[in-house]
Order: structure tokens, then C-alpha cells, then sequence
């Protein structure tokens, strides 16, 4: 098997959640979470189809958002994973949503940071063997760290 990973070619502002589903229902299914998890939401859905003419499938509400799921699902290229690409909303307003459609099988992760996705070639396809979602830990957070973590959720409406 060779391992490689695939950069995840994306503005610096945008969310995305990674996962990979078991059938082609996946991308109306997600579509439909995703708007009534979060109806203001702007999104593009791409999943790549395992079998039969095995092309990439999508939806969304926004065409630049489609382009960029759509992009980076090629570029992944295994079978089954699908790639969600979002704006005016954030994966903690959907991820339990997007967890509960039945063909979804796992979420790699959903963030905003830079994104490597590690692919593994075998003779039979691609997999995805995991991530690396931004950077490393550069220290422990300080008390200073800690008030200005609590602000910032507070700033983001998600604590009183």
C-alpha cells in the first residue's frame, strides 16, 4: 500500500466536516440535515460513489461551495467518503445532524484549520487513513489563556 496525503485546498475562513458513508442516498440525505440542523446555512456536499460508475455526487445551496467539496473529493479520491464544505453556520450547529444520517459511518473531522487528509493506495482503491487537522500544540494555556477562551465562547453565544 502506498500512503500519501492530499492537502485540502480551501479559504482560510471556511468549515468543513470529512466522513465517510456506505451508500448514494448519503448526498440527499446530508443535504436534507443540513438545512433543517441549520437554515441559514450555505453548503456544498460531494461524495464519492464506490461502485457501479463510481462518480462524484453532490448538492448544496452554494455553487462556490459545491466547486470546492466536489474539488477536494476528487482529490481524495476513496470510495464511500464524502466532503462537506460550509459557511454561516459551524460544525458543532450540525455535526450531530450529519452523525445521525443513516449511511454515515464516521466523521474524520470537522474544522476550519489547514487540513491534510492521509490516503492510503492499495490495488483495489483508496482509503482514507486519517487527518492531520492543523497544528501541533505549542504549550499549555495559561490563566490568561483560559479567560480569553471562556470570553471567546461567551462572544460566540454558546455559554451565558
Amino acid at each position: 500500500m502506498d500512503i500519501t496525503t492530499v492537502p485540502f485546498r480551501k479559504p482560510e475562513d471556511l468549515n468543513v466536516i470529512l466522513g465517510q458513508s456506505h451508500f448514494i442516498k448519503t448526498v440527499e440525505d446530508l443535504h436534507e440535515a443540513l438545512v433543517t440542523a441549520s437554515p441559514s446555512i450555505r453548503f456544498g456536499v460531494a461524495f464519492c460513489e464506490a461502485s457501479g460508475p463510481c462518480l462524484v455526487r453532490w448538492s448544496g445551496n452554494d455553487q462556490e461551495l459545491i466547486d470546492i467539496a466536489v474539488d477536494n473529493a476528487q482529490a481524495i479520491g476513496a470510495g464511500h467518503s464524502f466532503v462537506i464544505a460550509m459557511r454561516e453556520s459551524f460544525p458543532i450547529n450540525v455535526l450531530n445532524a450529519v452523525k445521525m444520517v443513516p449511511e454515515v459511518c464516521r466523521i474524520y473531522c470537522a474544522t476550519a484549520n489547514p487540513l491534510e487528509v492521509v490516503v492510503g493506495q492499495g490495488e483495489g482503491g483508496r482509503a482514507i487513513l486519517g487527518v492531520v487537522d492543523g497544528g501541533s500544540p505549542l504549550g499549555v494555556e495559561t490563566d490568561d489563556d483560559v479567560a480569553e477562551r471562556k470570553a471567546m465562547l461567551r462572544r460566540f453565544g454558546y455559554k451565558l
